[in-house]
């Protein structure tokens, strides 16, 4: 959910303060003033400058920004490194940029979903425009050797993209360290209001406009900015970096929690993904035996969320591509769920959720048809 802070400031800008930014009265210029210092927050919490932020509709806009964009400036070259287990917000752009003759090189992960900085480098060739590997893994919350990536990148002078929309807000971020040409940043995932994110763009850095016809900021983006979202957004980012080391406590207490009492209460269990380079408040768990849509589905009754593969296309019946590109079984994707552990969460929450898990999963398996495989 949104942090209180992040809706006060809003609501004067959904009412009284209604002006358009791009207008020259007192309630436009107002507007855009709060937009300039929204941006500035944003810009804040990775440490570029304020004109290197983009605001955009989320995630998927700002990552289907960078993939056609970038192919669209470069029209000599025509070669694309991505992760096999990208978000589908640049995996499908890149397979529409493959049926007009772009080559696209999915690179493998090992079986903790970790890509390795070498095959980057041995896939890079004379017609490669942008390399795109997202910072943290949605489903699995493995961490990327990003810095290694960069070098890379940089050292070879092609572009580097990271979606971060799973770790900005949750882990330090430094667009001038980490060598990062674009970055994908998404407003609810660091509770903000949603339907709103940016990319940051390096100054100097080449691409087309997606979405063209009003000249708002600078004619990158056009379209009158959602004013009361870009100063919800702003907030969020800035709280997001004033208790970063207090969320991350916060985040690894209750992980570390649930992952000791989930192993030691259930039988069966494997956890999917890195064990140690991961991001704090991601689990990701395969109950053998059981089908992880029923356990959804059984955990929603007692008010427990949590969601197979990706959260928001886990309604698609769709086998995750994520656990598929690490080699998994079947099965083992099958029964696999997401839990992900927010900022109001607390302890006596995840002391439920492991006791109703345990309840739940015993109920399952005795109907199971795989029972007397595991001999449960």
């Amino acid at each position: 959910m949104m942090y209180d802070e992040v809706l006060n400031t809003m609501l004067p800008f959904l009412k009284q303060q209604y002006g358009n930014p791009s207008s020259l009265h007192k309630l436009g210029i107002s507007s855009h003033n709060a937009i300039k210092k929204a941006k500035n927050m944003i810009a804040s919490l990775i440490n570029s400058r304020q004109d290197e932020i983009y605001i955009t509709s989320g995630g998927t806009e700002s990552n289907n920004t960078v993939i056609y964009g970038v192919a669209s400036y470069n029209k000599n070259k025509n070669h694309i490194i991505v992760s096999s287990i990208e978000h589908d917000s640049i995996l499908q752009p890149c397979c529409q940029l493959e049926k007009k003759g772009f080559e696209i090189t999915y690179l493998k992960v090992d079986e903790n979903g970790l890509i390795n900085p070498k095959d980057v480098e041995k896939s890079i060739n004379d017609r490669t425009c942008l390399v795109s590997i997202m910072f943290v893994n949605n489903e699995i919350g493995t961490i990327q050797p990003i810095h290694k990536i960069s070098d890379i990148c940089s050292k070879n002078n092609i572009l580097f993209h990271s979606d971060c929309s799973q770790s900005a807000g949750k882990l330090c971020i430094d667009v001038k360290n980490s060598k990062l040409d674009m970055l994908t940043i998404s407003s609810h995932k660091m509770n903000g209001p949603k339907g709103i994110g940016a990319l940051y763009v390096r100054s100097g850095t080449k691409l087309s406009p997606l979405i063209v016809g009003g000249g708002q900021q600078n004619g990158f983006r056009s379209g009158t900015e959602n004013v009361a979202s870009i100063v919800g957004f702003g907030i969020a980012c800035k709280l997001s970096k004033d208790r970063l080391l207090q969320n991350f406590i916060h985040f690894n207490k209750l992980q570390g929690y649930l992952h000791h009492e989930i192993n030691k209460k259930i039988t069966h269990v494997k956890l999917n993904g890195n064990a140690t380079r991961r991001i704090p408040n991601n689990l990701n768990f395969s109950f053998f035996g059981i089908n992880g849509e029923d356990l959804i589905t059984k955990l929603d009754e007692y008010g427990i969320a949590v969601s197979t593969g990706s959260a928001c296309k886990s309604n698609t019946k769709k086998a995750s591509h994520v656990l598929k590109s690490m080699g998994l079984s079947y099965e083992r994707i099958n029964s696999s769920i997401r839990i992900t552990i927010g900022v109001h969460n607390t302890m006596n929450e995840m002391k439920q959720t492991v006791l109703v898990l345990d309840k739940i999963i015993k109920e399952l398996r005795s109907i199971s048809p795989l029972k007397y495989k595991y001999n449960f």
